[in-house]
């Protein structure tokens, strides 16, 4: 009886440690993956800083906020080009400090003004109000970025809350009594917390009274057409709607979208979340010029899928967007080394920044344009990419993940990787040595102590 117990009590043990070797190397690589997703900008003075104003002295002013403990960059760059898109428009970014904002998973960004000096006149008061989804929107280092909302709300700005960013707005207390929305997967437990809130899942916005509220990241690029197409009417929301070349949008097309959920058709992302090791590390190549939703699309597939790691790399330590916005970047000769280079908005090689182009040849790095078939740009040429350099489940579920419709694309099939697999044996085989570990050292005790005794 004694015996069945110790033995009962052995192969528990074993069982234990595997299990407990399993779950460390999952918390191990879930907090490698958040920690290349959420670098603090580098501390430096930026040299030979550029200009930095809104995007025109359009009449209709339009904050885009940036957050204290990081920002998702598409909640951020695509609302700011499809309002920097139109004449009516003058978009700036604002933040807490003037130092660069850190943007998860891509490059930060310098703030044109702050709290204060919209506060004292030194920046014009915002008609519009942009909110993106941050690090910690109900923490006590946002409290500024909440205070200043409200104030804004109460002299009487509309406000525009991007994917999670309904999550800040929910902090402020403004969302109480309405109905709004947010990304899906933080649905559940934003009517836990927020039970005052009327939460709707499956639209692409919600908009009561002067708040518009968004789905997912994507969902932003319909919820800013459509307060253009409230602000300066339906015929300019058209316009800049061509220009954003969003799959099926049109100002009469239905909000509604697919009710998402956590499937099991997400393994592969979860798998590069959890097994991050050993992932290929891409340069994204930037120059003045680029598109705002080209810098967003590049950054953000890879940011969600976990595919890579990826770091902004330019000529200079700035960059200049299309519509102003300022992006600080790691000027190319400090640049890590990469696996791969990466140029959003060049819909060939032909179109890339000869600077760029010399560099990857100077490390004798492949370099891509960032476009699908034909020289697809945006979102559809980033999913398109992601699909033709992962596979296409990796890239239909980050789609997912950002909201973006995929009906219309004809993904490739992509290529094979044997990164994941190999590191999963690997990681089975330690845990399986771990469990045994107790047996090995009491053979190993019991063949010493038979070896005193003789």
């Amino acid at each position: 009886m004694a015996s069945r117990s110790r033995r009962f009590v052995h192969a528990a043990l074993a069982v234990g440690l595997s299990l407990l070797t399993v779950a460390a190397l999952a918390v191990a690589g879930v907090s490698v993956a958040d920690a290349e997703s959420h670098i603090r900008p580098a501390a430096q003075a930026l040299n030979d800083r550029p200009a930095n104003r809104p995007s025109s002295s359009g009449g209709i002013v339009v904050a885009v906020v940036l957050g204290s403990t990081g920002t998702v960059g598409s909640d951020v760059l695509a609302p700011y080009e499809v309002f920097a898109s139109s004449p009516e428009f003058s978009v700036y970014t604002v933040a807490a400090q003037a130092a660069p904002a850190a943007v998860d998973g891509g490059p930060a960004i310098v703030p044109t003004y702050t709290f204060e000096d919209v506060r004292s006149g030194a920046a014009r008061q915002p008609d519009v109000v942009v909110v993106p989804a941050v690090g910690a929107p109900e923490g006590t280092e946002e409290a500024p970025m909440r205070d200043w909302i409200v104030e804004q709300y109460r002299r009487g700005a509309r406000i525009l809350g991007v994917c999670n960013g309904s999550s800040v707005l929910a902090g402020t207390g403004l969302l109480d009594g309405h109905n709004a929305t947010s990304h899906w997967s933080r649905l559940g437990a934003l009517k836990q917390s927020h039970p005052g809130v009327q939460w709707t899942g499956g639209l692409r916005f919600v908009q009561d009274g002067m708040i518009t509220t968004t789905a997912g990241v994507t969902s932003g690029i319909l919820g800013a057409l459509k307060v253009v197409e409230d602000m300066a009417g339906a015929a300019e929301a058209e316009r800049v709607g061509r220009l954003m070349n969003y799959p099926g949008w049109s100002p009469e097309a239905s909000t509604r979208i697919p009710v998402q959920s956590f499937a099991s058709s997400d393994i592969p992302i979860g798998l590069n979340a959890l097994i991050p090791w050993f992932r290929p590390a891409i340069a994204v190549g930037l120059f003045n010029g680029v598109g705002e939703t080209d810098v967003a699309s590049a950054f953000e597939v890879y940011n969600m899928s976990f595919a890579a790691r990826t770091v902004a790399v330019a000529a200079t330590d700035t960059v200049t967007t299309k519509h102003g916005l300022v992006l600080q970047t790691v000027p190319g000769r400090q640049a890590p080394p990469v696996d791969r280079v990466i140029a959003p908005g060049a819909a060939g090689v032909q179109d890339i920044d000869p600077q760029l182009r010399d560099w990857a040849a100077s490390r004798n790095v492949r370099l891509d344009a960032f476009a699908g078939t034909d020289g697809v740009l945006g979102f559809d040429g980033a999913i398109e990419y992601l699909a033709r350099h992962t596979d296409r489940a990796t890239a239909l579920s980050a789609a997912k993940m950002i909201d973006y419709p995929t009906a219309h694309l004809n993904l490739p099939a992509g290529e094979t990787s044997v990164r994941i697999p190999v590191l999963l044996v690997l990681g089975v085989l330690l845990a399986t040595l771990a469990g045994f570990l107790p047996a090995i050292m009491r053979t190993a005790i019991r063949r010493r102590a038979q070896g005193q005794m003789t």
